[in-house]
């Protein structure tokens, strides 16, 4: 009876998020009629008054309004800002190069940020009236900041790693270091895209880079010096061991702090648009965080976690068919769910599985955000798309922007299939 209360459970859920529920009103709705099923009212009242403090308590999630902070941070003081003019001096020469700069200048923001969504707007504004105005189709150049952006979520600090870390109970530092793998093979395989675009179709991307560097080496190094401070700092603490990932996020909020005092670009009005921002954004995560929490439980003590592993063991899945499964799970949730609510949704019942056949959680966490960005530029609900258009939506309509960035969907499921065949890729600098 309690795994038909799990089913059911399952099944009410996803008809709310398809009739576009919130997705912490729809997981807590799900979960309190569940829990009153099962065992009454009192014990389903009882989850509610104790889940929420279980779950935000945890020492770890304080690692999220800290390296938001050091994001919106940077963002409002404008330490970022450099990142594209520098990238150009390095790849402008190349063809197709001014995109392959914001492809480049998207990984580095993506270190001071941990957010697709900031990465598509910084980066947008900036570089996609450079390459409109280069030859560049307005398609193409939206499209390429659009997929640029979900870079943004895979370097770390990545948002998506933390809260995968805390539920999944495994080292966030391992995770990060998985993740600039994957965001370094990304990176590298949108600049290929972008190239043999160039080289097939010169009326998208121009083959010869168009006017003179705007900067000397000399004056990038000046521009980005904040950033390159803030990756040593708080990196280079990281992952020697000398702080936590906790202490990382506040050592480098602290940072980004000083140095825009410092540099005289922090005042009132950018510390309080970055703290309202931070706050706005951590309390819609922690409520998501909240009632997969609550779900969570409710989809244990109904037993249907179990049922499923027992199932898949019965099945007799190869490990092949079993991530052909996963991978097509998760494009299919990201057409329609925003990042946090896939992710929050899926993991009570894929998580067992994946110790049921010895998978690397490490690995899989990794992979898992790679998928979950896939949607950020897949329609019809590609946050980054939308992003996009409303930062530079003179240059092409939506349905433009989607066929953009079609071409390095592409090159995203490459990267997948590279993953998932040679799990080694993403363990290299984790010792896994």
């Amino acid at each position: 009876m309690s795994v038909d209360v799990g089913f059911y459970g399952l099944a009410i859920l996803m008809l709310l998020l398809a009739l576009r529920v919130p997705v912490a009103l729809a997981l807590v709705v799900v979960s309190l009629g569940g829990m009153t099923m099962m065992f009454g009212w009192n014990t389903a009242i009882g989850m509610l008054s104790s889940t929420p403090y279980e779950f935000i308590a945890k020492w770890t999630l304080s690692a999220v309004p800290m390296f938001l902070l050091m994001g919106f941070v940077c963002y409002h003081t404008g330490l970022t800002n450099g990142l594209f003019s520098a990238a150009k001096v390095v790849f402008r020469w190349l063809p197709g190069g001014v995109a392959i700069s914001s492809i480049m200048a998207s990984s580095g923001f993506a270190a001071v940020s941990g957010s697709s969504v900031a990465c598509s707007a910084a980066m947008g504004r900036i570089a996609i009236p450079e390459m409109v105005r280069g030859g560049y189709k307005p398609s193409f150049a939206c499209g390429t900041i659009a997929a640029g952006g979900t870079i943004g979520a895979l370097i770390p600090p990545s948002i998506l790693m933390i809260v995968y870390g805390v539920f999944a109970q495994v080292s966030i530092t391992q995770v990060f270091l998985g993740g600039i793998t994957i965001g370094l093979l990304t990176a590298l395989s949108y600049s290929l895209v972008i190239l043999l675009v160039s080289w097939w179709r010169p009326d998208i991307v121009p083959r010869e880079a168009v006017g003179s560097r705007d900067i000397t080496a000399r004056q990038a190094l000046l521009d980005i010096w904040p950033v390159l401070v803030l990756g040593v700092l708080v990196f280079g603490g990281l992952f020697s061991g000398f702080f936590t990932a906790t202490e990382a996020g506040a050592v480098g909020a602290a940072g980004a702090i000083l140095i825009g005092l410092v540099l005289r670009r922090l005042n009132g009005q950018a510390m309080k648009a970055a703290l309202l921002e931070t706050l706005s954004t951590t309390s819609a995560l922690l409520i998501i965080g909240v009632g997969a929490s609550m779900f969570t439980l409710f989809l244990s003590l109904s037993g249907l976690a179990g049922y499923v592993t027992g199932a898949v063991t019965g099945w007799e899945l190869s490990y092949l068919e079993l991530m052909l499964v996963v991978v097509l799970i998760y494009l299919f949730l990201g057409l329609f769910m925003e990042p946090f609510g896939a992710m929050l949704v899926t993991l009570p019942v894929l998580l067992p599985v994946f110790e049921l056949y010895d998978v690397s959680l490490i690995w899989f966490g990794v992979l898992l955000v790679k998928l979950l960005e896939i949607g950020m530029i897949t329609p019809p609900v590609g946050m980054n798309i939308f992003v996009i258009k409303g930062v530079a939506g003179q240059y092409a309509s939506l349905m433009d922007i989607f066929r953009g960035v079609s071409t390095f969907l592409v090159a995203d499921i490459a990267v997948v299939a590279l993953v998932v065949f040679f799990p080694q890729i993403v363990l290299v600098l984790t010792g896994g």
